[in-house]
């Protein structure tokens, strides 16, 4: 039994979850000007498939129509999101790599650059109990709008599994890792089976260059 880590967006599901619940921010007008809001978003998700994405900012930018909103209320509408919009996208090779890791007997974890209140409720629709994902401080009930800890994109990915690895008595020995992201090289270069699904093209040529597998999921 070894363990089989996975990413999120553009990995199990077509797309990316945050992006996605930013456009539906705007949509239940949760913003005060959804057309700039929307269009910053799209800035900023460019800025990430290039490797330029400043997460900080990208936090408080999209954490900011959650701040003093009660927790009970958004996790309503992530349940619906999860539903209505999420579901659909879902990757059915993503499922069945998941099953197969899971037949075997290994410990799943999805780890991914999105909100733990996204990724948590995602996860859960492909049965994986174990989350990595970006912390979001709450305050009685309320969601302040801050994040909270180190935050899980690029190297602080690595420094979250070290951690998550130690609180749970487990080891990289053997460990798999399935992503799409060059922002996901230091995690990849970190376990014995990296797997690059559907790559941006930086990462293509990394995975070209190392002999690692490259997959094509649908």
């Amino acid at each position: 039994m070894t363990l089989a880590i996975f990413d999120l967006d553009d990995t199990i599901i077509n797309g990316d979850c945050a992006n996605l619940w930013s456009s539906e921010m705007a949509r239940l007008g949760w913003v005060g000007d959804a057309d700039a809001f929307v269009r910053q978003n799209d800035e900023m998700m460019r800025a990430y498939g290039e490797g330029l994405l400043t997460m900080d900012d990208y936090m408080k930018a999209t954490l900011a129509p959650l701040a003093r909103r009660r927790v009970v209320d958004v996790r309503h509408q992530i349940d619906a999101f999860v539903e209505q919009v999420i579901e659909p996208r879902i990757r059915p090779d993503a499922r069945n790599v998941i099953d197969a890791h899971r037949q075997r007997g290994d410990t799943l974890l999805v780890i991914s650059a999105s909100s733990a209140h996204l990724v948590e409720p995602i996860a859960a629709r492909v049965s994986i109990n174990h989350v990595l994902a970006i912390d979001i401080q709450t305050e009685d009930g309320v969601y302040t709008g801050r994040t909270s800890g180190v935050l899980t994109y690029r190297e602080g990915k690595v420094v979250r599994l070290r951690a998550w690895l130690k609180a749970h008595d487990e080891s990289l020995a053997g460990a798999s890792f399935y992503s799409d992201s060059r922002n996901d090289l230091p995690l990849l270069c970190e376990v014995d089976r990296p797997h690059v699904v559907n790559p941006d093209p930086a990462l293509a040529a990394h995975a070209n260059e190392c002999g690692w597998p490259v997959l094509t999921w649908r």
